[in-house]
């Protein structure tokens, strides 16, 4: 059986509330051993601090994404720092800069951005980066933050950018993560940077209960389903889906901090 690492999940959603437990054990079934919990900073991560405390293979993060950015407090950073210091919480995100949406404005997006990854470089944790339709903003940010020295490290949440941004990311030390977007079929552009990037640097996600992979497109996504995006790794790859698994479950404990 595979080992897996479903590095960015949200079986906290509501739409897990009346099968929760048995998307939990499909996920053992499925040979997952670790996977990340994605909490929403904006109001309370709290349910999924609680995945995380209950079953030994689940791991959370939290942070205020972009869409939330004008819901960020003064008392925030106090948050953060409680959160981060909590047992089994490894990362903080998903952050970033979301300008499909505009759910907040660009400029409290960029404030509340840079603001967390402060808070990241400060308690040296790693950072799950959301970022879309922002690229050029993005990396004018972070290559700031690297000319500064205070830059985190962390990960390219459900990346869908091209190969010139996904190079200007991996110099800046981040991991690249996919989701079932690799296996679209009109997603030639990710393929590239599948085939061109460093596998030492490649995660793989699920993003549930968003993005199911294909022959799944347009059902409700789950961790159990991440195996879509391993085999579609392995075949742009050109390596068997046991190598492809390994090296990303080894890289998303790396990323992370966590024990094989």
């Amino acid at each position: 059986m595979l080992k897996l690492f479903d590095t960015h999940s949200h079986i906290n959603d509501e739409r897990f509330q009346s099968d929760r437990a048995e998307v939990i054990a499909r996920m053992r079934e499925a040979g997952i051993r670790r996977a990340v919990v994605v909490g929403d900073g904006a109001r309370s991560p709290s349910d999924a601090f609680a995945l995380a405390r209950e079953n030994d293979f689940l791991y959370a993060a939290a942070g205020v994404h972009p869409h939330d950015a004008s819901l960020w407090t003064d008392a925030h950073p106090r948050l953060i720092r409680e959160w981060m210091a909590m047992d089994k919480v490894v990362a903080l995100g998903e952050i970033g800069l979301d300008y499909h949406y505009d759910l907040s404005p660009r400029s409290v997006q960029k404030e509340v951005f840079d603001r967390q990854l402060d808070l990241a470089y400060e308690l040296d944790k790693p950072v799950i980066l959301h970022i879309r339709e922002a690229h050029g903003d993005t990396t004018d940010i972070l290559l700031a933050r690297a000319r500064a020295g205070r830059m985190p490290r962390g990960v390219m949440h459900c990346y869908t950018g091209s190969w010139e941004s996904a190079k200007t990311y991996l110099n800046l030390g981040l991991y690249i993560s996919f989701s079932g977007a690799l296996t679209f079929k009109n997603a030639p552009k990710l393929w590239e940077v599948a085939e061109k990037a460093p596998l030492d640097r490649l995660l793989i996600e699920t993003d549930c209960p968003y993005m199911a992979p294909v022959p799944l497109r347009g059902q409700r996504n789950e961790p159990a389903y991440i195996a879509y995006v391993c085999r579609k790794l392995a075949e742009l790859r050109e390596i068997d889906e046991e190598a492809a698994a390994e090296a990303t479950f080894e890289n998303g404990l790396r990323v992370f901090g966590l024990n094989a």
